[in-house]
């Protein structure tokens, strides 16, 4: 069966470094450059291309295999794409200059080079080492910390379209020597790239980590306060507990900043997702419990004319969500209610009580106490919305939850990720029935029920 009159096959293997590779000689480039153009010649339906593991012919990378005629493309680069677009795929015409044309030769240089690989491997394994993707994320460290530093002294805005190290430093008030090693490193990362002494950014870089609609530095500033807590991980799994830990309300006002846009980066993604699952229809009055930037509360109303929405945060949070609720023009319809959740009364007659990324900052106990006050809160008739990370029953997935309640460690008092029986538990505890589990894409998922 047919599905696809081409279908193209490009190796985009990672080595380690001084090993020839497809990756390292550019093929995540020619990867981006063939859907480009398939896309731009209207030929999606025609053409599929797919990234893969080892051709074999590792010294003549970037290397593409195309079917059904099995033809091996090596040393493609970006600007050849165009051609073989036009001349293979629309005409039948392989490019003849980029073939391997002898099968013979071919299978023997894929057969070396297996070998070679294979020695490598039972080398290694002799010798006790380290496999190389277990080192990787050993040192993975390295990266996020160069990109972090970056973010904290605004290097990308500094390089912008153009600049030397240098100039660079001088925007950034760093030391110029430092400040090349570390424009060096980011180019090593593909986040800028440097031509005669001249850094700049490259795409990725400009969309995310310079001013415009997607800046991404706000939130990721968040990270390098995750960064600070989880350098206490060893000393938390120890003692049991968050080393220094501080409250929410007796954070300065940066933390806040940085985290409540982190939260609403992930939150105005998932909001649409959210009120889907959920539904709004008949929903009247809303409870946002922490509600944050007051994305869901945005969301909420944006799909249901009728529907009116209270925020209960701090009140370090709540003149953050009042600028996106005015920027919404939402401001009529979702107000803003000092309070905190951990002891506060949360009110009564909501047909809805919306309870996001607030559980696994809490212990058991804790949570059961806000579920009994969001019971109170929930008319008769009503549901409580809970969103978190949920764990399988064993504990150990999925990863980001797994690894999230390790942020809950280093970083609370008590919180934890936990598993739907335990949720289930706490609810049923409470009074609520009608007990579901809705799936999400992405790393969190709903807990919903009814209050009868």
């Amino acid at each position: 069966m047919e599905v696809y009159p081409y279908h193209v096959f490009v190796c985009e293997q990672r080595k380690p470094e001084g090993l020839p590779c497809c990756s390292a000689r550019g093929s995540a480039a020619v990867i981006e450059a063939l859907r480009r153009e398939v896309a731009v010649r209207g030929l999606t339906e025609k053409v599929l291309v797919t990234a893969c593991g080892s051709i074999g012919l590792c010294e003549r990378g970037p290397n593409m295999v195309v079917y059904p005629e099995g033809v091996w493309y090596s040393g493609v680069q970006p600007e050849d794409v165009p051609e073989i677009v036009a001349s293979h795929f629309e005409e039948g015409v392989p490019v003849r200059r980029l073939l391997n044309a002898d099968p013979s030769a071919l299978q023997e240089e894929v057969r070396i080079n297996r070998s070679r690989y294979l020695q490598s491997l039972r080398a290694k394994e002799a010798a006790g080492l380290l496999p190389d993707d277990l080192q990787q994320t050993i040192r993975a460290f390295q990266d996020s910390r160069v990109i972090l530093t970056a973010v904290e002294l605004d290097a990308f805005a500094a390089v912008g379209g153009g600049a030397t190290a240098e100039d660079a430093a001088a925007r950034m008030h760093s030391d110029p020597r430092a400040t090349e090693m570390l424009l060096n490193a980011l180019v090593a990362l593909g986040l800028l790239e440097k031509r005669n002494q001249q850094f700049r950014c490259l795409p990725v870089a400009e969309r995310h980590f310079t001013a415009g609609p997607h800046d991404a530095r706000g939130a990721v500033g968040h990270m390098v306060s995750l960064w600070r807590t989880w350098s206490n991980l060893t000393d938390a799994v120890r003692t049991g507990t968050a080393a220094g830990h501080q409250e929410m309300a007796e954070r300065g006002g940066d933390w806040t900043t940085t985290f409540i846009a982190a939260m609403h980066q992930n939150a105005t993604e998932r909001a649409p997702h959210v009120v889907a699952a959920v539904g709004a229809a008949g929903v009247r009055r809303m409870l946002d419990v922490g509600g944050g930037s007051g994305a869901y509360s945005i969301a909420f109303a944006g799909a249901a004319p009728a529907l009116a929405a209270d925020i209960l945060d701090l009140p370090t949070v709540l003149p953050i969500a009042q600028g996106h609720i005015d920027a919404a023009g939402l401001s009529s319809r979702i107000h803003l209610r000092s309070g905190d959740l951990r002891r506060d009364d949360l009110g009564s007659g909501y047909d809805l009580v919306f309870v996001s990324a607030i559980c696994h900052m809490l212990g058991p106990d804790e949570n059961r106490d806000l579920l009994r006050r969001c019971y109170a809160a929930t008319a008769p008739g009503g549901r409580i919305v809970i969103q978190d990370f949920l764990l399988e029953p064993d504990r150990t997935a999925p990863k980001f939850a797994v690894l999230f309640a390790l942020n809950m460690l280093v970083g609370t008092a008590a919180g934890n990720s936990y598993t739907e029986a335990e949720y289930a538990s706490w609810l049923e505890e409470t009074g609520y029935g009608e007990i579901k589990r809705v799936r999400l894409p992405g790393p969190s998922n709903l807990v919903v029920a009814r209050r009868a």
